[in-house]
């Protein structure tokens, strides 16, 4: 996001909104519109460390949040970023990091240890393409690592997936809300494009935040019982017991978060899933189908990818010739996709590994070789 002045001048970016017309929309990038929307939430302890292609998020939270009342931690490395979240979480904090696919890699045992513990915590993942290093490219290769875990244990995360750049801030605000009310990490995952592209967001919308008490956190023992943050349980019992009260609650959040968005799928015969980018360009060809397919295409996006929206898929398969997954890796939701219409009917894949970005062109011709 540019600011005025000459370059050496910080800006409160509150500020500079409040002189201008309510409702107002400004021009920024996904990486920018997610730490801006963080901050307004409440979320006062940052640490991070820097990779492409969420740099930009970085850098906005190492300019802003001093300026707003919060801390600021450019981490020695990933590993420390996310174990300094689990202090500032314990003590009752909002906090959040962000990273590219490798340094979320890196994260995995400090986000198995924020769920063991019962932590909230916001992680953002910026996806690059992979395996390894592999490139700066935009990606959805990690799908399973982050609906699946990804790290050590019976854990979960939620995991809110934005398609566009006012996504990017609406889903980054609910995340607080919705790892304090479950008291457990909360993933958003984007797609490197997503994180980079540059939109128009407002942000007059979002609530002044209201974190709940924490009467867990460790705050000073004066007055109150003695608080213990922990994921160790030093007695096999107590550790059946503690992820019984997991499950319990794993349970819970697939019964209440279910959210996904569809178009013009009454009446479909084919149906596109997708989510992030690969949603955006599924879009343009569900409102401008091939021919042979007018009036009979419709799309399922999973807006949270988990608890996954199986019902969605479920609900419809029987009446379906088939779907099409788009997906800008190998194939990964579709494993969800299949899971949820049960065999009823044929799911297909239009993959794009690799950091590869599939055209409009590409998946209209996909579907007329399936279904014409």
């Amino acid at each position: 996001m540019t600011l005025p002045g000459d370059g050496k001048q910080r800006y409160n970016v509150v500020e500079l909104m409040t002189k201008t017309p309510a409702e107002t929309r400004i021009l920024i990038s996904g990486n920018e519109a997610a730490a801006e929307a963080a901050i307004r939430a409440g979320c006062r302890f940052y640490a991070g460390y820097p990779i492409t292609p969420q740099n930009e998020l970085i850098a906005y939270m190492a300019d802003q949040l001093p300026l707003r009342g919060g801390v600021f931690v450019q981490a020695e490395s990933e590993l420390a970023a996310i174990s300094m979240l689990h202090g500032a979480s314990a003590a009752g904090m909002r906090c959040m990091t962000s990273s590219s696919s490798p340094g979320i890699s890196l994260k995995q045992e400090g986000i198995s240890y924020l769920a063991g513990s019962e932590l909230p915590a916001v992680i953002i993942n910026v996806c690059r393409a992979g395996p390894g290093l592999g490139q700066i490219s935009p990606s959805q290769s990690d799908y399973f690592q982050s609906t699946r875990g990804g790290g050590h244990g019976d854990y979960r995360t939620i995991v809110l997936a934005p398609a566009t750049v006012q996504e990017m801030a609406d889903f980054t605000y609910e995340a607080f809300d919705l790892a304090d009310k479950y008291r457990n990490p909360v993933l958003v995952l984007a797609d490197g494009m997503v994180g980079q592209t540059m939109e128009g967001v407002g942000f007059d919308h979002l609530p002044e935040p209201h974190p709940p008490a924490k009467p867990w956190a460790l705050t000073g023992a004066a007055g109150r019982p003695r608080n213990l943050v922990k994921s160790l349980c030093g007695v096999l019992a107590d550790v059946v017991k503690f992820n019984e009260k997991l499950m319990h609650k794993y349970e819970q959040i697939a019964q209440e978060l279910h959210r996904c968005e569809t178009v013009d799928c009454e009446g479909a015969e084919v149906l596109i899933a997708a989510y992030g980018t690969s949603a955006r360009m599924a879009h343009q060809v569900v409102k401008d189908p091939p021919g042979a397919l007018r009036g009979k295409l419709g799309m399922v996006r999973p807006m949270i990818l988990w608890p996954f929206p199986y019902e969605e898929f479920a609900s419809r398969a029987g009446r379906l010739r088939g779907i099409l997954t788009v997906e800008m890796n190998a194939g990964q939701m579709i494993e969800d996709v299949r899971l949820g219409v049960e065999g009823r009917c044929p799911v297909h894949l239009l993959p794009r590994p690799g950091g590869a970005v599939p055209t409009a062109g590409e998946i209209a011709d996909k579907l007329v070789a399936l279904f014409t």
